[in-house]
Formats: C-alpha cells, structure tokens, sequence
C-alpha cells in the first residue's frame, strides 16, 4: 500500500496526518509551540519549535500501529504563510523569524511601494499590494534595522520551506506560498526580477520555485533514519495554508468557494486566469493547482478573537469553548446591539491597516457574556463576509460555499455564517485542514494521481449542509451596514492610538 504523509506547520502548533489513496485519513498528531510578541505589534517564533514540532508528530503518527512506516511514499508540506526565516552561509538560523501577522513593518511597506513607482505600478507587478504581513517587507525591515543580522542573511526561506531544508537538504519553495512574499511575479509563476532590482535584492537570497505537487527531493538519510522512513521518501512541493486548505476542501474549480476559520479566517475562489482586484483588497496568488490562481480575501484574528476572549477574559482552559458557543446561541440574534470589530491584529481585506484594532461597541449595563461572546463570533462572520462581496462584486460565481477550520466544527458557527453571508454552507466529510491537502499533493507528485482535480475527486466529500434562515439573513443583512460603518469611525482613533503605544 502506498500512504502520504501531510504535515501543516501553523501558528500555534504542527499537525501531521496520514492519509492512504482513498483519502482515509489512518492517523493524526499535534504538537503545539508559543509565539512571542517582543514589542507592541510584533510576533515571532523560533524555527527549532516548528523542527521539533514536525519530527515529534511524524513520530506520533508512524506509532500509531495502523499501517507500516515503509509503506510512506510520499510527504507533502504545508505552513503559516508570509514568515521569514533568515539563514547564515552555514544555514543556522540568524534570528527569530518574523510571523505573518507581524505588524512592524508600515514603513517598508511604503518603502516598497514608492521604489516601485507607485501602488498601481506594484500591482502590475506583483498583483498585490505591499502589505505589512509579507516577506518583502521583512527582508527590508532587517536590512533597515537589523543591518549587522541582515550582512549575515545569505538565504530567506518560507516557514514550511525550513523545514523542508531540514527534511531534504533542498532549497525550494512552490508558488502558492511564493505568492505571499510579494516578491514573486503571480502572472509568469517566477520571480519578479523587475521587483527584486527595485528593491534591491539579490534573486539568490531566494530558493527556487517549482509547482506544487512537484517533487522537491528525498529525506536526508540521517533523517530518514531518525523518522524510521525510507531516504526515498518523496517531499513534494506542498502550498501556503490557504491553498493547501483549498485542495483540501476540494475548492479546484470556478463557482467553489472555502471559508476557513483558523486563527486567521480566509474567504478563498479558484480562478482559470490571473484575475486582480484593482483596489488590492482582495490577495491574487498562484493557487497550488498547476497553471491556476486564486483570489482571497483574508481577516488576521477569526477564531484568533474567539480564542482571545476565552483565555483573557474567560479565564482560559477553565471555560470550554463549547461553553461559550452555548451562550451564543442562547442570545438573541445581533447581541442585542452589541458590535465586535475583529482586529485584535490589525486587519487585511479589506482595509489593510495595521494600526486597526479590536473593539465592543454598543455595550450597555444589559449586556452579559453571552452577548460578547455572540458579537465576537458575528463580528468575525461579519469580516469575512467583507471578502465575500468583494469577490461578488468582481463577478466571482459563488455556487457552493464549503466551510472549514476550527471555527466550522461548531454547528452553531457555520449556521451563523450561512446566515449572515446568505447562502448555504457546507461541512467537508474530512477536515483535516491543510495537512490533508498537501498529503494530497504528495499522492499526486508520487503518481498515485495523475492530477490535482482528479484526487479531489476522488477524496473530498461534503457533508451536512446549513442553509441560511430568511430572518436572520435579513436581520444580518442590516447589521452588515452597521459593521461597515465602524472602521471608518474609528480609523483615526486607531492612529491616535497606536502614538501612545508605541
């Protein structure tokens, strides 16, 4: 029997599934790290955590006793995407590495736009605007303020693509997650060397690009050893998370469209052609499926919020979630007037400002836990709702809507989104995340596919379905005008703010 290994690197843990050809997910582990915040607006965490996490979980699986170890054929790779893992002449590690919802980097931000020309000129190149959680502006920032580690820097790698470093002795990435660098020209699949010389950043700072069910190479032999698998192990290219969830969730085809709600929370469309939204609120990235793309709009702090509220207010492992989900549901639609705006780390889609922050509005002596904990889950629907009508209004064909993450486990929480972006949503037979869609990327880089469509058609499965209540849809509909309206009346607070913090 030939079994694939897909391993997530994420922000607050590794997941690491087996899966065999008929997409039978055999065994599952996790392993958890922490991510510090050293100063107001930064985030980071060691690579070694993500090494340890990922052999330890590899090790947990293959001790599951449900297959052989020798039957692994294949290893796809999938992680956090934006992070920059600066590496010395001796590949060591030359500081933590900077996460994707980092926020420090405004500044280079708008270096990079007026290097290039100008927002619009940016775009052209890269399909995106410079934003603060790319790598791009990472590398400037060390260059700016670390100049002794950045004269240290000889390679910049994505955090999946450490670990596959690690795993294979090889330096690649693939395009999904290239995609995130702001470095990679999304249209021609490589990277932009107009961008690169106007930034002035040499091309070999950069691992080669290859399509994502790609094989990259074998494992190591002394890590191969190590794990108990074979050195011909194959360790394909893999995807960002956000593509990775897409295949697999299934979402390889126009009129699909993934929710996914994870510490971040992402709205997700294929796309046949490279298609761009000229106000840049929405990501165009290369989609893990070969010779497509994809669009998404993005919230930094979804479940993120949800997962804040219990552990500073509600005193963390003490409360459950499912305990807060039940008083959700047992308040009234809309919290009775309480509003929660989700950007506990500044925001993406659609205002991209890192200076945004996360508030209750309306609260009143009437209002109790519930009612919080029911607006921060409104508020994050809300959010992604945003990217939802972006992409409508761009002409994206939504047919399906198929919701994923830890988010979408909760029945109550996929209604709530059903209702308020007024379609029915679907639950996937197998939500293992974005370890599953990689462990699919192996099975086809391994031949057991002959491409990514027909494995997901032949893996992914839908199952209940959540269909919106005319009411409340109606109800949400008013709301959304309400919750639009709030980043436009604090936006200046915000600023304001962030001066006395900083």
């Amino acid at each position: 029997m030939s079994l694939f290994l897909g391993v997530d690197i994420g922000t607050s843990g590794t997941k690491t599934i087996a899966i065999d050809p008929t997409g039978k997910v055999l065994a599952h582990a996790a392993a958890s790290y922490p991510c510090s915040h050293p100063k107001p607006l930064w985030s980071e965490q060691d690579p070694e955590d993500w090494w340890r996490a990922t052999k330890e979980t590899i090790a947990a699986v293959l001790a599951s006793g449900k297959f052989k170890p020798g039957d692994v054929k294949g290893i796809g790779l999938s992680g956090q995407m934006h992070g920059s893992v600066f590496l010395d002449k001796a590949d060591k590690v030359v500081r933590p590495a900077l996460l994707w919802n980092d926020q420090r980097t405004a500044a280079e931000c708008a270096e990079i736009e007026q290097r290039a020309g100008g927002r619009k000129k940016l775009i052209g190149m890269v399909a995106n605007p410079a934003l603060t959680g790319f790598q791009a502006p990472k590398i400037l920032w060390l260059r700016n303020n670390e100049p002794k580690n950045f004269a240290k820097t000889v390679r910049v790698l994505l955090p999946k693509d450490d670990i596959r470093r690690r795993l294979t002795g090889e330096l690649a990435t693939e395009v999904s997650d290239a995609s995130g660098t702001l470095l990679l020209d999304v249209v021609k699949r490589d990277w932009s060397k107009k961008l690169l010389s106007k930034l002035e950043l040499d091309q070999s700072l950069l691992p080669r690009v290859v399509e994502s069910e790609e094989p990259t190479g074998t494992l190591l032999p002394a890590i191969a050893a190590e794990l108990g698998l074979s050195p011909d192990v194959v360790v394909v290219g893999g995807a960002g998370d956000c593509a990775a969830g897409a295949v697999g969730n299934g979402v390889v085809k126009k009129g699909i469209v993934s929710t996914s709600l994870g510490t971040s929370g992402v709205v997700f469309c294929h796309a046949d052609s490279p298609e761009v939204d000229p106000a840049g609120r929405l990501h165009t990235f290369c989609h893990a499926v070969r010779g497509k793309w994809h669009m998404m709009g993005v919230t930094l702090s979804a479940a993120g919020s949800f997962d804040w509220f219990r552990s500073a207010l509600c005193g963390g492992d003490a409360t459950s979630f499912d305990q807060l989900v039940a008083e959700a549901e047992a308040t009234p639609a809309g919290a009775e007037g309480l509003f929660f705006t989700p950007y506990l780390s500044g925001e993406r889609t659609p205002h991209a400002d890192p200076l945004a922050r996360g508030a209750f509005v309306g609260l009143t002596l009437a209002h109790a836990r519930g009612h919080l904990v029911r607006s921060v889950l409104e508020g994050v629907t809300y959010s992604l709702r945003d990217g939802l009508d972006i992409m409508r209004e761009l002409g994206v064909p939504v047919k399906q809507i198929r919701a994923t993450g830890g988010g979408a486990k909760s029945p109550f929480w996929r209604q709530l989104q059903a209702d308020v972006l007024g379609q029915p949503v679907s639950a996937m037979a197998a939500d293992e995340g974005p370890a599953f869609g990689v462990a699919l990327l192996a099975a086809v880089g391994c031949g057991e596919f002959k491409s990514i469509a027909e494995a997901c058609a032949a893996t992914v499965r839908t199952t209940s379905e959540s269909k919106p209540d005319a009411k409340r849809k109606k109800f949400y509909d008013r709301g959304m005008g309400v919750h639009r309206g709030l980043y436009p009346a604090l936006r200046e607070s915000y600023a304001a703010i962030a001066k006395l913090t900083t």
